[in-house]
């Protein structure tokens, strides 16, 4: 592999007709780290991928990678001379080449066979070179898709939801793979994907974004600690949002006290995981839901002076569905907002919604989106 490089994309712009895909997005990668860009179906994720391997062109903004301008309102390298490789959703491998073709597509005509070869045998695919691709399982085809993009050295890998087409055990299987190559490589790479336990696993960092823009861009342990918006809670784990009244470094919530992270005062919404709360027998709300994991379990439980909240469990169940409980809070101090920021929740993932092509999307700010005349 090239020397790892870093990745700045800087205040880019893009529309696809009237409708605006990425709105001033900014994203630094810094070398040698893996970036997961995470968010729903039709929020701008593939379109900044594109923009980045040079396959779109912005209307503003900057693409750099290791310091050097690729596309700006003056410059614009091809995606063939910018050390960038991309591994395709699809895969888009050639049926009627063989894998060792497909991996050696984008290198010298020249090359030695010898290079596919240690490419193969860095993804696990060595001794398979002469086989055709319709002839492997699609964990191996992936594997091929990524040889062929790492055989050209690349500074910089993008992956655009390469697991979605494989099933749920494969799918956890090919990804481990991918992971620990990336790693030992130390490859620079951005990931794409709607899955937030993937995200989570494969990032260094995740970039969330919503409505054409990146809400907010963070370790996974930060970004589920200390979420930026209500919707970011929601997006990225299991979240109750508990109306409560902020005193200082705690909120009064139908949980009891919970500690705050902040200071707030007044009517506020608290960020409240299952895992930080706890179900006991007191005569408070009545247990709507079990769901049983093996590992936890999860209860939802309707509490009579409030919402219905979700609690997580260590261990086997020990309520069903229709005990008489009440659940409260025992966890670490927890994020709070003002009350009116979790409305612009569901008018957040809805705008997600309205794409009109492929990855557009009607887009605003990302905590009050608003049409684009």
């Amino acid at each position: 592999m090239s020397e790892p490089a870093a990745v700045e994309v800087i205040d880019v712009s893009k529309r696809f007709g009237t409708t605006h895909v990425l709105r001033s997005v900014s994203l630094p990668v810094a070398a040698g780290t893996i970036v997961s860009l995470l968010g729903p179906s039709g929020c701008g994720k593939t379109t900044l991928l594109r923009t980045i391997a040079g396959l779109e062109r912005p209307e503003a903004g900057e693409v750099r990678v290791d310091g050097r301008v690729l596309t700006s309102s003056t410059t614009w390298v091809p995606p063939e001379r910018r050390r960038i490789g991309m591994v395709f959703q699809d895969w888009a491998l050639f049926p009627h080449l063989t894998v060792a073709a497909n991996v050696g597509y984008g290198l010298p005509r020249r090359a030695p066979a010898a290079d596919v070869d240690a490419v193969l045998a860095m993804v696990g695919l060595d001794g398979l070179g002469d086989r055709m691709p319709s002839t492997l399982s699609g964990g191996q085809q992936q594997r091929v898709a990524l040889a062929r993009a790492l055989a050209p050295r690349p500074a910089v890998l993008l992956l655009d939801e390469p697991f979605s087409n494989l099933d749920t055990a494969l799918r956890v299987q090919v990804r481990a793979e991918v992971h620990q190559l990336l790693t030992r490589l130390g490859v620079t790479a951005v990931f794409v994907t709607h899955d937030q336990a993937e995200a989570f696993v494969l990032g260094d960092e995740v970039a969330v974004m919503a409505g054409g823009a990146i809400v907010q861009q963070a370790a996974p342990a930060v970004l589920y600690e200390r979420p930026a918006t209500p919707w970011v809670a929601q997006f990225v784990g299991d979240a109750n949002l508990i109306e409560g009244r902020g005193e200082g470094r705690r909120a009064a919530t139908v949980c009891g006290p919970v500690p705050l992270l902040d200071e707030a005062h007044g009517v506020v919404t608290v960020l409240a995981r299952p895992e930080e709360l706890v179900v006991a027998d007191v005569d408070a709300g009545t247990v709507e839901l079990v769901e049983y994991y093996g590992h936890d379990t999860v209860y939802a439980v309707d509490l009579d002076a409030g919402p219905s909240v979700r609690a997580r469990a260590g261990s086997a169940p020990r309520w069903r569905r229709g005990d008489r409980v009440t659940v409260a809070h025992s966890g670490r101090p927890a994020v709070a907002w003002p009350a009116d920021a979790a409305g612009s929740a569901d008018t957040l993932a809805g705008s997600a919604s309205t794409a009109s092509r492929g990855d557009t999307t009607v887009s605003g700010s990302p905590d009050a989106p608003t049409p684009v005349p």
